[in-house]
C-alpha cells in the first residue's frame, strides 16, 4: 500500500541555515512511531494529527499506538530511545554539546498522506517557534 502512496513534489526545498552553534541551539524531536502519553488519544491509520509529548516526561508514561503489523515494537519496550530520542537529548545537553531540549516534543504516525499533514505542520511549527526551538530532529521510523 505505502509503495503506492504518492508523495508531493516541490519545486524548491526551504533550507535554513543554522547560524549559530549546536552549544546553542534549543532541540526538539519529532517521531514517526505514532508516541504518545499514556493518557492521550490513541493514533489510528492514516491519522493527520499529532501528539505534544512534554520534555520532562516520564518514560514510563510513553506508549505506542503504531498500527502496522509489521511494525517490530520490541527495541521501543526496551528503551522509549529507539524511536523517541528524548533521553540522549537531556544527555547532549547535560553534557554541553547542546544548549538546551525544547519543552515540548512530537510524534505523528508514519504512512499518512503528507499533503494532508499541513495543518498538524503548521500547529507544531507555531509551537515550536513559541518554545523557541532553533532545530527539530526527525526520527523517520
Amino acid at each position: 500500500m505505502l509503495k503506492k502512496l504518492p508523495l508531493p513534489e516541490f519545486d524548491w526545498t526551504p533550507f535554513v541555515k543554522l547560524e549559530k552553534s549546536l552549544t546553542e541551539c534549543r532541540i526538539s524531536l519529532l517521531s514517526t512511531a505514532a508516541i504518545q502519553k499514556r493518557d492521550d488519544k490513541l493514533f489510528w491509520r492514516g491519522a493527520v494529527d499529532y501528539r505534544m509529548i512534554p520534555g520532562d516526561v516520564d518514560h514510563g508514561d510513553v506508549v505506542m499506538s503504531h498500527s502496522s503489523v509489521n511494525f517490530d515494537r520490541s527495541g521501543f519496550q526496551q528503551d522509549l530511545n529507539v524511536c523517541f530520542p528524548l533521553g540522549r537529548l537531556h544527555e547532549l545537553a547535560d553534557d554541553g554539546t547542546i544548549g538546551s531540549v525544547g519543552s515540548f516534543h512530537f510524534s505523528v504516525i508514519g504512512g499518512s498522506e503528507p499533503e494532508k499533514l499541513e495543518d498538524s505542520a503548521r500547529e507544531i511549527a507555531r509551537i515550536l517557534k513559541q518554545d523557541r526551538v532553533d532545530v527539530l530532529f526527525l526520527v523517520p521510523i
